[in-house]
Parts: structure tokens; C-alpha cells; sequence
């Protein structure tokens, strides 16, 4: 399928191009849509999987219901769950389909949905189709495949680039028609002017290491229409270089024209506050660490206070015994008394007689 010009906002604030083309294999089982809908400008790529026709079925249901979903939803309900819905709606009509007709029966298909309003970017997935942005040169956001092997990537058991050249590097964990709650992961993204998103299945990013397609994706002083048409190029060569057999291949990339109000970095009101608090907690810590500074060490508190108490201790022994040794003294006293006065008796009585 040759380079096509993406719809586009009248605003002229985004513009894309796509490209899908069959690689090595018999059938093209890729599929994209795009369109400028009421909510905003909607872009899909879609792979299919199925023996016979179910394959390139699941996806070109997958891709005309997606976007009929969004298209037709309701105003007032949250993007997000406008994505969600209409996915899942994709889904189900994959799963009915297969139903209806025996030899589409188990068909899927994996899908990326990427929604431009000038407020953001709404990115969804299923499968390991991917959506990517790049900013100058950067990649800032990619989305994460449901793969077997990129659960193991997640799990630190191997790297992304061992995971793009495994045998099992195919084997997905989600998909459309596969049950009825298909999981739908979306997220809500900023941009700046001039970044890009690029859209594409596994036929792309699986041909070559993820820094080589970074580099073809954000090349400058290339047009966007010769970019997309030349990622598409590398790859299907790479594909005839190996043997062909290669995977069909599709890709979308979409420029932004303008800064989304969703702003990547904080306001200068949010900034100033952010510095006040800063400011706050650092006094609050300087004085923290004073007060901790002058308040003397426990140990040595532990120990004047046993030294009082040993003092104490050894004042009221003394007093103690100061109070036994006077009473013993007044017990002497009043014994000496008491013989006195009998020596007194005794000599008055002597002189009596």
C-alpha cells in the first residue's frame, strides 16, 4: 500500500502520514484508519492474526469499528472511556464475526489507538502493536507491549533487545477477539510543538534495534511524508536481506503543529509554590537540627540524673543516721537523769538520818 496522507485537523494543527505494506508474507494482515472526528483527530494501526481470511478481517473490523465507536460517542462522556468503549466494541464485533462464519472463527487482532486534541494525547493499546513519541531526537513515551517476553522484560529476567530477538518475541498476552473483557490500556499524554508520534506493528519496531528506529523516526531535514515512507523502506529491505518470509509492516507518523494546554512542565504559579514549600521544609529542618544540636546528650543526662539521685540518696542516709545517733544520745540523757536523781535521794536520805 503506498504513502498516504493522514486526514488532519482544519486548524492544520496535526499532520500525519501512514504506510502498510506486506513484507514477505502472502496476505497483508495490517490495517489503519484515520479521521478528524468531533472529539479529535483519531489514528489506529491494527495486526491481524487468524488462519485464511481471519487475520486481515479482525483488523479491518477492528480498525472501521474503533473508530466508529469514537466517532459516535457521546460528548459529554470522558475520552478515555470513549477509547475504552469503542475498542471494546471492536472487540466484540471481531468475536461475533468469528461466530457467524466457521473460517474466521479465533481470529484477532492487536490495535493502537492515538487521539490528538489540542488539549492532549490519548494513547491505547492491545498487544504488542506500539505507539511511540519523540521529542527533537528523545523518545519521552512508549507504550509497553503485552507480550510474553516483555513480562519477562518487566521482571528483569531479559533485556528489551533479547526480547525483540526471541523465538517467542510473538507470543502476545492480550488481545481483540480473543475473550469479552479484553483490558484496554490508555493514558493520557502532553506534547510539545513539533513532537511526533509514531503508530506501528510489530513488522516495524521487531525488525531492528529500537535506537535505529529512533533515529529514522526523528531524522530532521527530511519532510514527514519521506520519513514515514523511508522507515517503511529500511525495513522491508532488512526483511529481503535475511531471507524475506518478513512480517507485514505498517506505520503512521504524526507531527504536532502546536503546544498542547496539558503542559509538559509545571506553571510558573505551581513553581513559585513549589519553591515556598521547599523553602519551608528546609527552615523547618535547620531548626530541627539546631534544637538537636543544643539539647544535650540523653547518656549524659542518664548520668546527672543518677549522680542527683546518688546524692539524694546519700543525704537522706547521713540524715538518717544523724536522727538514730540523737535519739540514742537522748536515751543516754535521760538514763543519766534518771540515776542522778536516785544518787540525790539516796544522799538526802543519808543526811536525814
Amino acid at each position: 500500500m503506498e504513502l498516504k496522507k493522514l486526514h488532519y485537523s482544519e486548524e492544520d494543527i496535526f499532520i500525519g502520514f501512514a504506510e502498510s505494506r506486506i513484507g514477505g508474507r502472502a496476505e497483508n494482515q495490517d490495517s489503519y484508519l484515520s479521521k478528524q472526528t468531533e472529539r479529535g483527530f483519531v489514528v489506529t494501526v491494527c495486526d491481524g492474526m487468524g488462519g485464511g481470511p481471519g487475520g486481515k478481517t479482525a483488523s479491518t473490523i477492528a480498525v472501521n469499528e474503533i473508530i466508529a465507536g469514537i466517532d459516535e460517542a457521546n460528548k459529554d462522556e470522558a475520552t478515555a472511556n470513549v477509547i475504552i468503549k469503542a475498542i471494546r466494541r471492536a472487540n466484540m464485533a471481531i468475536i461475533e464475526a468469528g461466530n457467524e462464519t466457521p473460517a474466521l472463527k479465533g481470529m484477532g487482532s492487536t490495535t493502537t489507538v492515538l487521539l490528538l486534541t489540542d488539549q492532549s494525547a490519548f494513547v491505547a493499546h492491545v498487544g504488542d502493536s506500539r505507539i511511540y513519541q519523540f521529542r527533537g531526537r528523545k523518545k519521552v513515551f512508549r507504550t509497553f507491549d503485552h507480550s510474553m517476553v516483555f513480562d519477562l522484560v518487566k521482571q528483569k529476567v531479559i533485556t528489551e533487545e533479547q526480547a525483540r530477538l526471541s523465538a517467542q518475541s510473538n507470543v502476545i498476552t492480550r488481545a481483540l477477539g480473543a475473550k469479552p473483557d479484553v483490558e484496554v490500556e490508555v493514558q493520557e499524554v502532553p506534547y510539545l510543538k513539533g513532537d511526533r508520534f509514531l503508530l506501528c506493528s510489530d513488522g516495524i519496531h521487531g525488525s531492528m534495534p529500537e535506537e535505529e528506529l529512533i533515529k529514522l523516526a526523528t531524522e530532521k531535514g527530511r519532510a514527514l511524508g519521506p520519513i514515514t515512507d523511508n522507515i517503511a523502506t529500511v525495513v522491508d529491505e532488512l526483511g529481503r536481506k535475511e531471507g524475506g518470509g518478513h512480517d507485514n509492516l505498517t506505520i503512521a507518523l504524526v507531527e504536532t503543529r502546536i503546544n498542547s494546554k496539558l503542559k509538559t512542565t509545571m506553571s510558573k504559579q505551581t513553581k513559585i509554590l513549589m519553591l515556598c514549600l521547599a523553602a519551608v521544609c528546609a527552615i523547618s529542618i535547620v531548626c530541627n537540627i539546631a534544637q538537636y544540636a543544643t539539647r544535650p546528650d540523653t547518656a549524659e543526662l542518664d548520668k546527672q540524673v543518677a549522680e542527683l539521685q546518688q546524692k539524694d540518696s546519700l543525704r537522706t542516709d547521713t540524715i538518717n543516721k544523724l536522727k538514730t545517733d540523737v535519739a540514742q544520745k537522748d536515751s543516754m540523757l535521760s538514763e543519766i537523769k534518771k540515776n542522778a536523781a536516785k544518787i540525790i535521794n539516796t544522799t538526802n536520805n543519808k543526811t536525814q538520818k
